[in-house]
């Protein structure tokens, strides 16, 4: 019979019925046989390599004539600590887990403290461990998407961001990037997400295809939804931030800085947010795949992420709650 511990043998010889030892039983019977030879404790530490706290404690417990009290014991506590919360709270938890598939204790936490009720964050996590030992809470399923990566070029506008470029408000950069969406066989969709860096302030939107003239309309939509003004943007050398894209750029006197080859790293804002919307609204929303409807739910997704959603790296305000502060601070 298979165990844990390995492969069980058979005790016989002894007083009792024979029995079925473990491994690491037979190996604890070892030093007991050992020390009723000797009857030299120290002896029998030194040749088994045992602490004497350990030794004894097995000694007291040992029974020649029930072999299993070598056998380790359950840890587990008699009186486990019952659940404080009520069946009311759980089901608001469950509640906003569902609106929120992604999000993880500390942001429902957040959530509920706004709603008036302040429950503390280890709580809530107990709560969502109990629901989906229920099977109340199902994860929804993951789904692999890829990034598109491009060759860098030389750009007539677009420069390497400056080592003197300061980062300190709101609009100071703006990191752009594309998602490559294939939901369905035959569907091919380009996802654009704008990511502010300081306030984390995303702008969404989605376009059949990712060319420098749908990355130019997306600058228009970046240049209506941000909050504040930008003064520099971000990009990869993806041919879709070049040519009519880059002379849109000019024209607005935006700052354009392009990175190098292979480091998608320097644009780790950017990259993370896009993560996020995967995660968060493509894995778990049932998305409309024609792209007016899609803009639609991506809109409504924009404003949750932008005015309810936590933000850890905001010591979890929202974006717009972020914004706020600074400028009451500012002002």
């Amino acid at each position: 019979m298979q165990t844990d511990y390995g492969i069980r043998a058979r005790v016989r010889g002894r007083a009792g019925p024979a029995v079925e030892l473990s491994r690491v039983a037979r190996t604890r019977l070892t030093w007991m046989d050992f020390y009723r030879r000797q009857r030299n404790a120290a002896l029998t530490c030194r040749r088994f390599g045992l602490s004497r706290q350990t030794f004894y404690r097995w000694w007291r417990r040992y029974d020649s004539r029930d072999l299993t009290t070598l056998e380790d014991r359950s840890r587990r506590p008699h009186r486990r600590r019952q659940p404080t919360w009520t069946p009311e709270l759980a089901d608001r938890v469950l509640a906003l887990r569902r609106q929120y598939p992604r999000w993880g204790k500390d942001k429902l936490a957040v959530l509920l403290a706004r709603a008036g009720r302040r429950v503390s964050v280890s709580m809530v996590g107990r709560i969502l461990t109990r629901l989906k030992q229920r099977g109340l809470l199902l994860e929804p399923p993951r789904a692999a998407r890829t990034l598109s990566r491009l060759r860098w070029r030389r750009r007539p506008w677009a420069v390497r961001k400056p080592r003197h470029w300061r980062i300190c408000q709101p609009g100071d950069l703006v990191q752009l990037d594309t998602l490559d969406l294939r939901p369905l066989p035959g569907v091919a969709l380009k996802h654009f997400t704008a990511r502010d860096v300081i306030s984390r302030w995303d702008v969404v939107e989605a376009h059949r295809r990712a060319t420098s003239l749908t990355a130019a309309a997306f600058l228009d939509t970046l240049a209506a939804r941000m909050p504040f003004r930008v003064r520099a943007l971000q990009v990869d050398g993806g041919s879709e931030f070049a040519a009519a894209f880059e002379q849109a750029c000019q024209q607005r006197g935006l700052r354009l800085f392009v990175l190098p080859p292979r480091s998608p790293k320097l644009n780790g804002a950017v990259e993370r947010a896009q993560r996020t919307h995967t995660e968060e609204f493509y894995e778990v929303t049932p998305c409309a795949w024609q792209i007016e409807s899609l803009n639609r739910e991506l809109r409504e997704w924009e404003r949750v992420y932008n005015t309810v959603r936590p933000h850890q790296a905001l010591g979890y305000l929202t974006p717009q709650e972020f914004l706020l502060r600074s400028q009451r601070q500012g002002g």
